[in-house]
């Protein structure tokens, strides 16, 4: 009976701390954060955005100063809150990053294909991310509003929530395993609940961001990459229906969150 009870303190013990030494690591990923977060890299990324928006490039030789985000030709600041949307011209939904491409395209006479299949950090992909920084920062402090009221826009977020919960794979996993419930957590990174406004928030609106672990800027689209990555699934089309769909769906959860962008991440 006493061995037995020597056990069982044993293990409540371990069990008190190890959980002492989990919250104390987080505390020191937290003070780690609150160290650099004054000096966020993304505006080195933000400043080269900016001069590659309003330098003439490309085949055609213009800026992208006339490329209408959503809010009007050359209009940067508050487009981000609203992506991705519906587009007239394109007849499509789109996030920031095709909508770019689409003004690269048509503007500067870019090869779409040859954008889309670079790779991340690769060719003209490196340019289009640069802007992305550039633009999300002049949403920051606003409010998320990613509309869902044109009827492409309800068949995408029908479609992110559909992709969103759809498990498969050799993990037989999902986006949900991970983000559908609150206090769960990777090691010691916390994953928000994007089912919920509160965590789908704190997930939409914090990225783009800067990765401190890899030490680049990423965009949403190369955050979907890997969680797909890490989900063991294929490996997503850059800009593909799926991924925008998603953004569709966590951007709807987020409304009247707030757009921290650039985010910055472990």
């Amino acid at each position: 009976m006493k061995k037995a009870m020597n056990s069982a303190l044993l293990v409540s013990l371990s069990m008190v701390a190890g959980l002492a030494m989990a919250q104390s690591a987080t505390d020191d990923i937290a003070k780690y954060r609150e160290m650099i977060a004054d000096g966020n890299p993304s505006e080195l990324y933000e400043a080269a955005g900016e001069d590659i928006w309003s330098k003439p490039m490309g085949p055609k030789n213009v800026s992208l100063e006339k490329c209408d985000l959503g809010k009007g030709p050359g209009v940067v600041k508050g487009a981000s809150a609203q992506l991705p949307r519906y587009f007239k011209d394109t007849n499509k939904v789109q996030d920031l990053e095709s909508r770019i491409i689409t003004c690269m395209e048509k503007l500067q006479g870019y090869d779409a294909k040859e954008i889309i299949n670079a790779g991340f950090e690769k060719g003209k992909r490196k340019d289009v991310e640069a802007v992305v920084a550039y633009v999300v920062t002049a949403s920051k402090g606003m409010k998320i509003n990613v509309p869902v009221k044109h009827p492409k826009e309800k068949e995408m977020y029908a479609m992110g929530e559909k992709a969103f919960f759809f498990q498969g794979g050799p993990m037989d996993f999902s986006c949900a395993s991970c983000h559908s419930e609150d206090g769960k957590r990777i090691r010691l990174q916390d994953l928000p609940n994007i089912t919920d406004q509160k965590g789908a928030a704190l997930g939409f609106g914090y990225w783009p961001a800067y990765r401190v672990s890899s030490g680049n800027f990423w965009t949403m689209q190369r955050r979907l990459n890997d969680c797909y990555r890490q989900q063991r699934f294929p490996e997503p089309i850059y800009t593909s229906d799926v991924t925008i769909a998603l953004s569709v769906y966590m951007g709807a959860k987020a409304k009247d969150g707030v757009i921290n962008t650039p985010g910055l991440k472990r």
